[in-house]
C-alpha cells in the first residue's frame, strides 16, 4: 500500500504541473473492481488519481506474457502520485521535451485519471478521453507533464493517461513466446492498452466518466496504436470515437510485421544478448536487457493473429474496423525521414533523386524549386509528405471508402514562440517550424510544460487563443463525435482540412494528389531507431 504525503507526491511527479500542487482529497474514495482508491483535488478545482493500477506488475515470470487481472487490496490505495515509467533509455536535460528525470520500472501499468470539480449529474456522466502517449514504442510516459489532463478536465471530461510497456519489453515477438502463447506472441504493449481500456469500461463510472463515450486519442506512436485499435477485433468496443495526431499504421512505413518476420528478429535479439533462452531473457536485470538490446533492429507491431489480426489496410478495406468517428492529422513541418541539409536547389533536386529513384522526376515537377529557400520548402514538403501524409491520407481514406462515420481532418501551422537565445541538444528552434509534437500542448492546455524547470517559450495571447480554441474542439468531439459546425467532413471528393495556426480555417490537404508517388518509396522506420522529430 502506498503511503499518503505531500512531500513524496512532490519529489515522485517530475511531471507535476505547479498547478497540480494541493493537498485536499478529491472526495470520498472511488470504489473500483479491486479496491477502494483515493485521489486529491488540485488547486484549480480539478480531481485527480495519479497512479491507479489496471493491472498486475508485468515483472519476473510475467515480463513478456499478456497483462494480468491486478490483485484485489484491502484499505484504501493513495492515487497520490504518478508511478514510474516503463523502463526504457533515459533522456539528458538539454533536450526539447524534458520535463526532469522520472522513476522508471517494469512494474509500470498504471493510470492517471483527472476530472472536473464536481461528480456530474444523475444520468449525465461526463465524455472520457483514453490518452496514449507516443515514443516510437520505445520510449515515452502517461505522466509526462506534457500529457497532462487538468485543462481538459476542467473543460468537462474525464481524461485518462494510459501506460504501457515499451522497446523490447512491450513489442518482442520470438519463437518460444509464440509457442507459449498458443501461436501468438508480441504486442504486449497493445494489450497493455487494451486491457486499459477494458478497465475503464468496468470502472470510469465511479471517477464521473461515461463508458458508453470514450474517446481514444494519440501522438505520434500514441496515434498509430489508435489505428490498430480501431482495426483490431480485440478491442472491438472498447471506445466510440478516435483522435489521431500525427502517425497511423496505415500507408505502409509503420505495417506490421509477418509474425515469422518477427520471430526472427526477435532470435537475433537473443543472441545479441548472448541468453541461452527466453526464460534466461527473464532472468536479466531490465537495464542490462535495454542497453544491450539498443543496437539490435526490430519492428515493434507484429500480426500476431490476436490483437493485430492483419494488416490495418486490409481490415478497413475490408469494411471491419471499428465504424466510429474520427478527428486525424498533422503538422506542417514533421517527417519521418529527412532529406539532409539543403544549401542549393541542386542539393534539393539531388536528394529527391536519391530517396525515390523510379519517380524523382514526378515529385520534383509536383514540388518544383527555383530558390534556396523554395528548395528548403519543398525538401520538408516532400519528407512530411513520404511519411505523414502518406499515413493519414490512407487513414483518413480508408474509413472514408468503407465507413459510414465521419472523418474530420487537421493541419497545424503554428511556429511556437521561442524564448530568445534558448538552446536545445535535439532541435533547433530557428528551423524547428510545426514540428512532430509541437501541436499536442496546445491540444492538451499543456504549454506551460515547456516552460517548467526552464522558459523556453515566450507564449503570447494568440498562442493561448488557439490552444483554447483547440481543447473546445477536442472536448465538442469527444462529446458527440463533431469538432464545430463550421469544420465540414473530409471526403475523398474534397479532402480538406481545418488549418489550427497560421492561414486558419478549411483549406485544402496540402498535396494530397501527389501522395501516390510516395506510397511505395515511403520508408521503413526501424522499431528501436524511430526517426521522429520529438
Amino acid at each position: 500500500m502506498r503511503r499518503t504525503g505531500l512531500a513524496l507526491g512532490l519529489l515522485a511527479m517530475a511531471s507535476a504541473l505547479p498547478a497540480q500542487v494541493a493537498d485536499r482529497p478529491a472526495g470520498q474514495p472511488v470504489r473500483t473492481d479491486t479496491g477502494l482508491v483515493a485521489g486529491k483535488m488540485l488547486t484549480s478545482g480539478v480531481r485527480a488519481w495519479l497512479g491507479v493500477p489496471f493491472a498486475a506488475p508485468p515483472v519476473r515470470d510475467l515480463r513478456w506474457r499478456d497483462p494480468q487481472p491486478r490483485a484485489a487490496w484491502q484499505g484504501v490505495w493513495n492515487a497520490d502520485r504518478p508511478a514510474p515509467e516503463c523502463i526504457q533509455p533515459l533522456r539528458g536535460r538539454s533536450i526539447n521535451h524534458y520535463f526532469g528525470e522520472e522513476a522508471t520500472s517494469e512494474d509500470c501499468l498504471y493510470l492517471n485519471i483527472w476530472a472536473p470539480a464536481t461528480p456530474p449529474p444523475v444520468g449525465k456522466p461526463y465524455p472520457v478521453i483514453a490518452w496514449i502517449h507516443g515514443g516510437g514504442f520505445t520510449v515515452g510516459s502517461a505522466s509526462m507533464a506534457n500529457y497532462a489532463g487538468e485543462a481538459l478536465a476542467a473543460k468537462g471530461v474525464v481524461y485518462v493517461a494510459v501506460a504501457y510497456r515499451v522497446g523490447p519489453l512491450g513489442f518482442l515477438a520470438h519463437p518460444a513466446l509464440t509457442k507459449e502463447g498458443q501461436g501468438h506472441a508480441g504486442n504486449y504493449g497493445l494489450k497493455d492498452q487494451i486491457a486499459a481500456l477494458r478497465w475503464v469500461q468496468r470502472n470510469i463510472a465511479g471517477f464521473g466518466g461515461d463508458r458508453a463515450n470514450v474517446t481514444i486519442a494519440g501522438q505520434s506512436a500514441g496515434s498509430m496504436s489508435v489505428s490498430l485499435l480501431q482495426a483490431s477485433p480485440a478491442a472491438r468496443g472498447l471506445f466510440h470515437r478516435v483522435v489521431g495526431m500525427s502517425g497511423s499504421a496505415l500507408g505502409g512505413p509503420m505495417a506490421p510485421a509477418p509474425l515469422a518476420e518477427a520471430e526472427a528478429e526477435g532470435v537475433a535479439l537473443q543472441q545479441a544478448l548472448g541468453a541461452a533462452s527466453i526464460e534466461a531473457m527473464r532472468d536479466m536485470p531490465a537495464d542490462r536487457l535495454m542497453a544491450l538490446a539498443a543496437p539490435v533492429k526490430r519492428r515493434p507491431i507484429v500480426i500476431d493473429g490476436q490483437v493485430v489480426t492483419q494488416a490495418p489496410d486490409t481490415v478497413f478495406a475490408a469494411g471491419r474496423q471499428a465504424d466510429v468517428p474520427m478527428m486525424i492529422g498533422f503538422t506542417r513541418d514533421e517527417y519521418f525521414r529527412s532529406l539532409g541539409q539543403v544549401a542549393s536547389v541542386t542539393d534539393y533536386e539531388t536528394a529527391v533523386r536519391a530517396a525515390f529513384p523510379a519517380t524523382a522526376p514526378a515529385v520534383l515537377n509536383a514540388y518544383p524549386a527555383r530558390t534556396v529557400e523554395a528548395a528548403r520548402r519543398a525538401a520538408r514538403d516532400v519528407a512530411r509528405d513520404s511519411t505523414l501524409g502518406v499515413q493519414m491520407a490512407d487513414w483518413a481514406g480508408a474509413q472514408s471508402a468503407r465507413g459510414k462515420a465521419p472523418v474530420y481532418a487537421y493541419h497545424f501551422t503554428r511556429t511556437q514562440p521561442y524564448r530568445p537565445g534558448v538552446t536545445f541538444a535535439d532541435h533547433d528552434p530557428a528551423t524547428a517550424g510545426a514540428y512532430h509534437t509541437a501541436d499536442v500542448p496546445y491540444w492538451l492546455g499543456t504549454l506551460e510544460s515547456l516552460n517548467l524547470f526552464r522558459v523556453t517559450r515566450d507564449w503570447t495571447a494568440y498562442d493561448r487563443q488557439l490552444s483554447a480554441e483547440m481543447m473546445d474542439r477536442l472536448v465538442a468531439f469527444a462529446r458527440d463525435g463533431r469538432p464545430g459546425r463550421d469544420w465540414p467532413a473530409w471526403t475523398a471528393s474534397k479532402p480538406q482540412v481545418h488549418v489550427f495556426g497560421e492561414g486558419g480555417g478549411m483549406a485544402a490537404w496540402p498535396h494530397i494528389r501527389d501522395l501516390p508517388l510516395f506510397r511505395d518509396a515511403a520508408p521503413v522506420v526501424p522499431a528501436d531507431r524511430p526517426r521522429i522529430r520529438d
